[in-house]
């Protein structure tokens, strides 16, 4: 059972390591949710927001990380 806990935990540290990080990637799959839901925006635009946001995202997390 320790076993299976710590591979748990191990595998939502993978995803939830940095928690700013995870919060920003859902904001940025909600906003493309919007665009794409709400605005009728193509699948240009809607992509278009989700590339430009994770790499925002990551550049803005891996300047954080290096600050430190």
């Amino acid at each position: 059972m320790n076993t299976l806990r710590l591979i748990g935990k191990e595998l939502i540290g993978m995803f939830v390591g940095d928690n700013k990080l995870a919060l920003y990637v859902l904001a940025i799959v909600a906003l493309a949710a919007v665009c794409a839901l709400a605005l009728h925006a193509s699948e240009l635009v809607t992509g278009a927001v989700l590339v430009s946001g994770c790499a925002g995202v990551l550049a803005e997390s891996v300047l954080r990380a290096a600050r430190r």
